[in-house]
């Protein structure tokens, strides 16, 4: 999976760099990526919950839903599908603010699942205040 708008592997000012190995064979893990029943359920930083609104999982497809602070507080958030490659990954715009293009791809490890997450953000004041979040 490649993408003309994305930077370099290592985190910079813009970006936010993440891997993590699941012990789950590539297909299982997707599924889990692009399966609402259950991406609904762990999508999103500790402490979250979702409510999905819309979930179309193609090239231009919508997603859209609203997540749920621990603290009562609503973010939504809607995203557009840029390219879904089964089952090496998935690239998303993430268009309500702030703005950024998410590239999520998916390794085998022997058996297991390497998940390396990238966020591309647009300017150096939105990834400052989305990196605590994130990470």
């Amino acid at each position: 999976m490649t993408d003309k708008n994305t930077a370099t592997l290592e985190e910079s000012e813009l970006e936010i760099v993440s891997s993590r190995v699941f012990d789950a064979p590539r297909e299982l893990v997707f599924r889990a990526f692009t399966d609402p029943d259950h991406l609904k359920h762990w999508w999103g930083p500790k402490g979250f919950t979702n409510t999905f609104r819309e979930f179309d999982p193609r090239p231009g497809g919508i997603w859209s839903f609203v997540m749920h602070g621990p603290d009562g507080a609503d973010y939504p958030n809607k995203h557009i599908f840029v390219e879904i490659v089964k089952p090496d990954g998935i690239v998303l715009r993430h268009v309500s603010s702030p703005k950024f293009l998410m590239v999520i791809t998916l390794a085998d490890a022997a058996g297991k699942t390497r998940v390396a997450w990238r966020m591309l953000f647009e300017t150096a004041e939105q990834y400052a205040k989305m990196r605590p979040i994130c990470v």
